[in-house]
């Protein structure tokens, strides 16, 4: 049986409303998912023609199958382990506008009546500023390529106010709606183009500030044939997610009814500020992953819900966030609460192997940015060290114990068991000769007042030290698990 002979719905019959950027598993696993689910109940009735964001990759698996692909969901929600299985149809077609026959249908797309939305995964690398010749077709990055598509489109309709475009990233960064139409108006001032059409893009075209949240994991190469047996077909592009999901749009009512998408099952939140959705994010979600997974390798761990499983762990995490983290986020208590059962709910995901290994790439700014400032604004606001926050900066600390070899830098667990630690080489560099020191108290110290790393000298902070050098300490007298029975 192929996938064909499955479907119930065809969503791609629908008119092309919507133009994204990327063909990639999240915006397959997450965005189509979400607009298959609003045509099903005839909410959007608009399928999706993709755009290739680069030259890498070929559509061919794609158009084998029509573009249509299986999503298997599968995570724990409120406990209790749960799949769900849905064939996706929103994608009616996929081109590639670096080829010259495509780049065609590409302009017919842009020049199209009923083109409203533009929607773009470019990853975070995608939204950048670079000067590019305005003679390009089809240029480079991704703001210069939107750029184009709007003069384009501005030419075509002759400045029709009706014609402008609804622009709705996904992009991982801070603002990205806005950046984007920052750097697209600065092509518009390198470029010289008409003062006009820059008020036409300001003024009939809308960028909104985005936050998703969903881990998709992709092709599913290790159990294909098990899943396969499970629908019953072969899909050779089938993608895996897990359950949780979450789209937090920043916009108004106008906004929300053109893209009504709030009115399916999906975890969608119009709003007026995504910043506190995003603080909320960073400080629990990555913030408990950063200040677990280091000790928790350390202690011999290798995947997330293994270090979930253990009752000192599970009990650390519900000190860290409830104790420590919650009290400084300016957000309904209740909610927040739930978000971080929603959190651990997706760390105990059975069907996900996570590595830790896979979450310690520049664990120093990771640090920084998700448990630094909930540590400082809850000493500020209670005038004490949080002591979960404290052990997760000590355990960052030794961690980064390490020795360069071969331009590699290697720490050692516990156990003795070597690992290879990636980051920033001035900081690697830096850590390298702070561990020479022969005792703790200096180490501690030199770390602690380094503002290259911290941004604020740390020794300011009333207790730290002492903190961080009892974690330290104690590391080393009772072990790390042993250190953290103290704190739980």
């Amino acid at each position: 049986m192929e996938i064909k002979d499955k479907i119930i719905k065809d969503n791609s019959k629908y008119p092309k409303k919507i133009l994204q950027f990327g063909q990639g598993n999240f915006l397959r696993g997450f965005v189509d998912w979400i607009i298959d689910l609003s045509n099903d109940e005839e909410i959007l009735k608009s399928s999706v023609i993709i755009a290739k964001a680069t030259e890498r990759g070929d559509l061919n698996r794609f158009k084998k199958q029509n573009f249509k692909y299986t999503l298997a969901m599968r995570g724990l929600e409120g406990g209790e382990a749960k799949e769900e299985y849905k064939i996706i149809t929103s994608i009616s077609d996929m081109i590639n506008p670096y080829n010259d026959k495509d780049f065609k249908s590409y302009e017919e797309v842009i020049k199209s009546e009923e083109l409203s939305i533009v929607i773009s995964n470019t990853t975070e690398a995608g939204i950048v500023y670079e000067k590019v010749n305005f003679e390009d077709n089809y240029p480079k990055t991704f703001p210069a390529k939107i750029t184009k598509l709007l003069y384009t489109r501005y030419l075509h309709f002759k400045g029709d106010k009706s014609k402008g475009l609804l622009f709705i990233p996904v992009e991982l960064i801070d603002n990205n709606g806005r950046e984007l139409k920052k750097i697209v108006l600065k092509h518009i001032e390198d470029w010289k183009l008409p003062d006009e059409f820059k008020n036409w893009v300001e003024e009939n075209n809308k960028f909104l500030n985005t936050l998703v949240d969903r881990i998709v994991t992709g092709y599913p190469k290790d159990n294909i044939s098990k899943l396969e047996e499970k629908i019953g077909y072969k899909d050779e592009i089938i993608v895996t997610s897990e359950i949780f999901n979450l789209w937090v749009i920043e916009g108004n009512k106008e906004d929300e009814k053109n893209f009504p998408i709030n009115r399916t099952k999906a975890n969608i939140i119009w709003t007026d500020n995504v910043k506190s959705y995003k603080t909320r994010k960073v400080r629990i979600l990555n913030g408990a992953h950063t200040s677990m997974a280091l000790a928790a390798y350390l202690s011999g761990f290798k995947i997330v819900r293994d270090m979930m499983e253990d009752r000192n762990f599970n009990n650390f995490y519900d000190f860290i966030i409830e104790d420590e983290i919650i009290p400084t986020i300016e957000m309904d208590k209740d909610e927040l609460l739930s978000f971080s059962n929603s959190v651990k709910d997706r760390f105990k995901n059975p069907f996900i192997d996570h590595s830790l290994l896979d979450i310690f790439l520049n664990s120093v700014s990771k640090f920084k940015e998700r448990c630094l400032s909930s540590l400082l604004d809850y000493y500020n606001k209670y005038d004490k060290i949080p002591k979960g926050l404290a052990f997760s900066l000590a355990s960052l600390i030794r961690f980064y114990k390490v020795k360069e070899k071969n331009n590699v830098f290697f720490g050692k667990d516990f156990n003795n068991n070597n690992y290879e630690v990636k980051d920033d080489i001035n900081i690697l560099k830096l850590f390298e000769k702070f561990w020479q020191e022969d005792n703790n108290y200096n180490l501690v110290k030199n770390i602690l007042s380094n503002e290259e790393i911290w941004g604020v000298n740390l020794l300011e902070v009333d207790g730290l030290f002492e903190e961080i050098l009892n974690n330290l300490n104690n590391f080393e007298e009772i072990g790390i698990r042993k250190t953290l029975e103290k704190i739980v």
